[in-house]
C-alpha cells in the first residue's frame, strides 16, 4: 500500500469478495488515515465463504483497534542474526535513497548506520554480556538515524562526526540506555563506525574502503553492491562482530538453558497451585523449600541468636563494617525464617492466611525469589539458591568477626564473595587507610597487584576467589578466550590497597 493504491485496493477487495478469492494488503502502517475507509468497506461486504483477507503491518500506535479486534492476529518475529538484520534494512531502503546525488560518503555512512543498528539489536541475544538488559532499539531509531545522515550531507561537505555521535548517543539510541557501562559500549561503536577513516577517505578511484572485520566497502553507490557484501557474510554471527569473546555462545546458551529450566519447573507444578490456597498442593510444592531451610539451620544458632543494633563508635572503620555486616546478616536470616515459619503454620492449619504469606507462596510456587527477600539483599533469583547463599554468607561473616577480634583479618587471605556488601568493605578499607596516612579519602586511588605486596599501600588485603569472564588471566597477562574456553575462569589471589594519587598540575 502507498500513494495511489487506495482505489485499486478497494476495487480488488470487492472483486475478490465476490469471487471467493484471497487478497493480501501489505504495509498498512503506511496508510493509517485510510484504514477507516477499509473498515467501512469490510462492513458492507457480503463475501463468498472462501474469501480471505490478509493484512500486514508494522507496529503503529495509531493503528485502528476495531480492525485489530475483528482479525485473527499473527506476530512475525524477525529471524536473528547480523546478516538477516542488515538484509531487512537494505530491503526497506530503495535504490534512490542510497544513490541520492551519487554521494559515495553518504552511501558509506548509510552502511555504517545499518551495521550499527544491527549490532545494537543483535547484542541483545547476549544479555548480560552484550547489554546488561533488553533495550527496545527499533525501526524508529533507524529512521531517525537515516534522517540525521541524510541531513548531514545536505549543503556543505564539511561536518563534524561529533555531531552524529552526540545525537545518536544522547537523543536516539542512547536515549534508551540507562546503564553507564552500556553507554560506554554504545559510544565505542559510534567512534569506531562514524569517523573520517571509514567514511570519506577514498582518495583514488577503483580502491575499496577498508571497513571492519576484513570487510571492504565498495567504490559505488549501487544498492546491489552493498547487498552483495551483506550476502557474503556468514549465516551464524561471529563473536568478534560484536567485540565479544569467542566463547560467548557458551554463556548465552547457559543463560537460555537456565530460563528454559525455570519455565519447565513452572509448567511441571499444578496449574491451580498459585490461584488460591490449597493445603495439599501448597504442602507438596513448598515442602522442598521448607525442608531445605530446616536442614541449612540444623547446626547453627543464627535463627535464635539475639542481636542489637550496633552503636556508632569512633574505632576502626573496618571493625565497624564487620559488626554491622554481622548484624545485617543475622537480621536477614531471622526475617527469612519468620516468613517461612508463617508459611509453614498456614500449611499446617495453625494460622490464618495473610496477604504477605500469599505473596510469599505465589513467588515460591513460581520458582521466583520473593520481593520481600530481594529488597533486603539482592541474591540469586532461584529461591533455593538464595537460601543456600544466605546461610553460607551469614556463617562466613561470623568467621570474619572472629578474625577481626584477633586482629588477624587483614593478614589473612579473604574472599569477598563471603560478604553481603563487599563494596562497603573496600570503602571501609579506604577510610581506614586515609586515617593511617592522615590524608583525605578523595586523595586515594584503588590498586591491585598480582606481583606481590603493594609497596605504597599502608593497609592492604589479599583477596582470593576472584573470577573473570571474557578472557583468561594468569597473573601476568590477559589472553583471549577460544571458542571452547570455559565461560568463567578463576583468577589468582591478588593484593588490593588504596594508595595516594599522583597529581600532575
Amino acid at each position: 500500500m502507498g500513494q495511489g493504491q487506495a482505489d485499486l485496493a478497494i476495487h480488488t477487495l470487492k472483486e475478490c469478495a465476490r469471487n471467493g478469492e484471497w487478497l493480501c494488503l501489505k504495509n498498512l502502517h503506511l496508510v493509517i488515515p485510510w484504514l477507516p475507509v477499509l473498515e467501512k468497506e469490510l462492513n458492507t461486504l457480503q463475501p463468498q465463504p472462501n474469501f480471505r483477507l490478509w493484512l500486514t503491518t508494522e507496529v503503529h500506535p495509531e493503528f485502528t483497534p476495531v480492525l485489530l479486534q475483528s482479525s485473527l492476529k499473527i506476530t512475525y518475529e524477525a529471524p536473528p542474526g547480523l546478516k538477516k538484520n542488515l538484509l531487512r534494512t537494505y530491503e526497506s531502503w530503495t535504490p534512490e535513497q542510497i544513490n541520492r546525488k551519487g554521494n559515495l560518503s553518504r552511501a558509506h555512512s548509510l552502511f555504517c548506520l545499518a551495521w550499527f543498528h544491527a549490532v545494537c539489536q543483535e547484542r541483545r541475544n547476549y544479555i548480560p554480556q552484550g547489554w546488561t538488559k533488553f533495550y527496545e532499539f527499533s525501526l524508529s531509531d533507524l529512521r531517525a538515524g537515516f534522517d540525521i545522515i541524510d541531513g548531514l550531507f545536505e549543503g556543505s561537505k564539511d561536518f563534524q562526526w561529533e555531531f552524529v555521535h552526540g545525537l545518536f548517543e544522547n537523543a536516539i539510541y542512547g536515549g534508551r540506555v540507562d546503564n553507564y557501562f552500556d553507554m560506554r559500549v554504545l559510544r565505542s561503536y559510534l567512534e569506531q563506525l562514524f569517523n573520517s577513516r571509514v567514511i570519506g577517505s577514498l582518495n583514488a578511484r577503483g580502491k575499496k574502503i577498508s571497513f571492519l572485520h576484513s570487510i571492504s566497502l565498495p567504490n559505488s553507490c549501487s544498492i546491489l553492491d552493498y547487498r552483495h557484501i551483506i550476502e557474503s557474510l556468514p549465516e551464524d554471527d561471529k563473536p568478534d562482530f560484536f567485540g565479544l569473546p569467542a566463547n560467548i555462545a557458551r554463556s548465552s546458551q547457559r543463560m537460555i538453558s537456565s530460563q528454559v529450566i525455570s519455565q519447565l519447573r513452572i509448567l511441571s507444578r499444578s496449574v491451580s497451585a498459585g490461584c488460591k490456597f490449597d493445603r495439599e498442593i501448597w504442602s507438596a510444592e513448598l515442602s522442598p523449600v521448607l525442608n531445605l531451610w530446616k536442614k541449612l539451620n540444623q547446626n547453627s544458632n543464627l535463627i535464635h541468636r539475639k542481636v542489637s543494633l550496633p552503636v556508632e563508635q569512633q574505632g576502626s572503620p573496618i571493625s565497624s563494617f564487620i559488626t554491622l555486616e554481622q548484624f545485617s546478616a543475622i537480621r536477614l536470616v531471622q526475617s527469612v525464617h519468620q516468613s517461612l515459619a508463617s508459611l509453614s503454620k498456614v500449611i499446617r492449619g495453625t494460622s490464618l492466611l495473610s496477604p504477605e504469606v500469599q505473596k510469599l507462596a505465589n513467588a515460591l510456587l513460581n520458582q521466583k525469589c520473593p520481593l520481600a527477600w530481594q529488597s533486603k539483599w539482592e541474591g540469586p533469583e532461584d529461591p533455593l539458591q538464595y537460601l543456600r547463599s544466605l546461610v553460607a554468607r551469614a556463617l562466613a561473616v561470623q568467621n570474619w568477626v572472629e578474625k577481626s577480634k584477633r586482629q588477624k583479618l587483614l593478614s589473612d587471605t579473604l574472599d569477598l564473595s563471603e560478604l553481603f556488601h563487599p563494596d562497603t568493605f573496600l570503602n571501609a578499607l579506604r577510610q581506614e587507610t586515609a586515617r593511617v596516612m592522615s590524608c583525605s579519602v578523595d586523595s586515594l586511588k584503588f590498586t591491585a597487584s598480582w606481583k606481590g605486596r603493594i609497596q605504597e599501600g599502608k593497609l592492604q588485603v589479599k583477596i582470593s576467589g576472584l573470577q573473570m569472564e571474557g578472557c583468561s588471566f594468569d597473573g601476568n597477562r590477559l589472553s583471549e578466550n577460544l571458542h571452547d574456553s570455559p565461560s568463567v575462569s578463576s583468577v589468582l589471589p591478588c593484593y588490593m590497597a588504596w594508595i595516594p594519587q599522583v597529581l600532575n598540575y
